[in-house]
């Protein structure tokens, strides 16, 4: 029971109570003083009746008439005139009537009896007669009755108006506790919020200022192990020089999109190689030969950056030897890319070299999912040796295959777009299930295909990097959408589907979305929306697009996380339903120790704000076992299931 109705409930109880004492406490004081008064009153109204009467003693008719005429006063219940001796009533008069405005219930509670008195009627030294009076207590029982409901009225309203003020002040003390029961929910969803406004109230106070503490240290607690895990990261997969990624990032980022599934895409590995840098080292000195790669790295940053290409990979994998991983990128479009770096690195020849020899060159070499990752690397050494060969240009493209999409931009144009128009899509499910030995079904992992005009279905790693060219990211992901909504409405399971950044981006996109699930509010605990953590909107936006989403009933969570994790500390705000780490960490996890460290530092700074884990791409059995040792919550990849149609159990 609340505090405001055990206060309501009080006041009621003492209003009756006080009210109880009181009417008590009143009635037996009057009703002595009442008595009293009415025996006056009745002796007085005899005594003056038998002075009066005394005159006419031997007259009957003056005699009824005197007494009627007091009678009829109405305050009287009897009057009679008695002769002495013998008893013989001359007159008479009595009533038995009551007063209509107090209850018959009240009457008996009160018991206030009539009072009388008598008097002698004297004829000479003779006594004649006797008056005997009874006074009628109707006129104190309504006075008494009507004292009661006046002070029932007035402790009533004292008691609405302290019922009043009470809850007010109820609410304005307790209301740090409405705070601090926000605070607890908070952090229950992984949110660390302090209380600005600490209250007066001592007792209070000390609460509140204990919830802050704990939240504090908490925030504390979470930042050390996010900085610690961001720390080991940087050592295992960043180059301290030029902050790019390192060559062991590269080879397991290769491998992974060389792995052949419908999500990853056929690309270009751009290999670059700084011409002669022994000799730069010699004649410029290791501290400029070290700021001309720096500046390398910078414009390949500068690269990715304005590319805004998702899974791109630049690092430096030793001395002045860079790569450059582009999955979805087309023949042309690494032609241009390449003209464009080199560019870039011409402007950096005052600082590198005073000749006519190119800075660097550029070798280009195309994969696709299936190959293996030395047969990539030796065809970009081979493109690299092509253009150290050939004076004209410092770059040289290789494709050693012809299965490199034939279409034109035109082409998948026209195709997508219809296949889109017309709901050629086709909804492909991967569970994702717990770490456990019983692997418990979390969800499943949402996927799309989409039907060419033969109606075979194209795998992802096709045809998203075209969408993404023609800027139709956004209506995939309410197709995609309206396909989930309509699946979940047939079969009831948890699923998890992914937005793309255009979405985030597009304000109109986005209220589209959130106006489809509004829509279907009873599937809200169905549906969570993953957002890619290489896409992330600013901080406050992405506050913001967290809160709308789960305003509206469903559940957000992040993929791909690990490559960020400095961003960690903002996550804190945002509600997250699970973490999903990026494959490339996950990778021969069981036999890679500094991968398992980082993972289980990780671990310890989520599980801290109790935000479980889920790793994806587990290929292995060893990876999965690992996994469970860590503690990891959920897992997804090949080992726990393939991607395929649904299927009824």
């Amino acid at each position: 029971m609340s505090l405001l109705k055990q206060l309501f409930i009080a006041i009621c109880l003492f209003l009756v109570v006080a009210f109880t004492g009181s009417f008590i406490s009143g009635v037996e004081n009057s009703r002595e003083q009442l008595l009293g008064q009415l025996r006056s009153h009745a002796q007085d109204a005899a005594t003056a009746l038998g002075l009066s009467l005394t005159p006419h003693v031997d007259d009957p008719a003056m005699i009824e008439l005197m007494v009627s005429s007091i009678f009829d006063s109405g305050y009287f219940a009897t009057i009679r005139v008695v002769r002495i001796p013998g008893d013989e009533v001359v007159v008479e008069r009595s009533t038995a009537t009551s007063s209509d405005k107090v209850p018959r219930w009240f009457v008996d509670l009160v018991d206030l009896q009539p009072q009388g008195g008598d008097a002698l009627i004297m004829r000479g030294w003779e006594q004649a007669a006797r008056v005997e009076v009874l006074s009628h207590p109707q006129f104190a029982l309504t006075k008494l009755w009507d004292s009661a409901v006046g002070s029932l009225l007035w402790l009533l309203g004292c008691g609405l108006v302290s019922a009043v003020l009470g809850a007010w002040l109820l609410r304005t003390q307790l209301k740090p506790l409405d705070n601090m029961v926000q605070q607890a929910h908070a952090i229950s969803r992984r949110e660390f919020m302090t209380l600005p406004r600490v209250p007066r109230t001592p007792e209070l106070k000390r609460v509140v200022l204990a919830m802050n503490q704990m939240v504090e240290k908490l925030k504390t607690l979470f930042a050390e192990e996010a900085a610690r895990s961001e720390k080991l990261r940087e050592e295992a997969y960043q180059d301290s020089l030029t902050g790019l990624a390192n060559r062991r990032l590269f080879d397991i980022s290769l491998a992974d999109h060389l792995i052949a599934n419908e999500q990853n895409a056929e690309g270009y590995l751009l290999l670059l190689r700084v011409n002669d840098l022994g000799g730069l080292n010699q004649r410029l000195g290791g501290q400029r030969t070290d700021a001309l790669i720096v500046a390398i790295g910078e414009q390949l940053r500068q690269l990715l950056e304005q590319a805004g290409r998702g899974g791109w990979l630049a690092s430096r994998s030793r001395g002045g030897e860079f790569t450059l991983l582009a999955p979805g990128l087309s023949g042309e479009e690494a032609e241009r890319l390449a003209g464009q770096l080199c560019d870039a690195l011409e402007s950096l020849r005052q600082t590198g070299a005073s000749d006519c020899t190119p800075v660097a060159h550029l070798g280009i070499a195309a994969f696709r999912p299936g190959e293996a990752a030395a047969q990539v690397i030796a065809r970009a050494d081979q493109a690299l040796a092509q253009a150290q060969s050939h004076p004209e240009r410092p770059w040289e493209r290789l494709d050693d295959f012809t299965a490199m999409p034939a279409q034109s931009l035109g082409d998948w144009r026209e195709w997508i777009d219809d296949a889109l128009e017309k709901r050629q899509l086709q909804l492909y499910f991967q569970p994702v299930k717990a770490c456990s030995e019983q692997a418990e079904l979390l969800h499943y992992k949402v996927l799309a295909r989409l039907l060419d005009p033969q109606g075979e279905a194209i795998a992802a790693g096709r045809f998203l990097p075209w969408i993404e060219r023609l800027g139709w990211a956004a209506r995939l992901d309410l197709a995609m959408l309206e396909h989930c909504l309509a699946h979940l409405e047939q079969h009831p399971q948890p699923l998890a589907l992914s937005l793309s950044a255009a979405t985030l981006r597009d304000a109109n996109h986005l209220e589209r979305l959130l106006a489809r699930l509004k829509e279907h509010d009873s599937l809200a605990g169905l549906l969570t929306l993953e957002i890619d953590e290489r896409h992330l909107p600013p901080p406050a936006e992405l506050e913001r697009l967290s809160q709308m989403i789960r305003e509206a009933g469903y559940r957000i969570g992040l993929q791909h996380f690990g490559g960020r994790f400095s961003l960690i500390g903002n996550l804190t705000h945002l509600g997250l339903a699970y973490l999903k780490i990026d494959g490339t960490y996950i990778r021969a996890i069981d036999q890679e120790s500094d991968k398992r460290l980082f993972i289980e530092t990780m671990f310890r700074a989520t599980n801290s704000i109790d935000l479980p884990l889920i790793a994806e791409m587990v290929e292995t059995e060893g990876e999965l076992q690992a996994l469970r040792e860590l503690g990891i919550h959920g897992a997804m990849g090949r080992v726990i299931g393939a991607p395929e149609p649904w299927r009824e159990a």
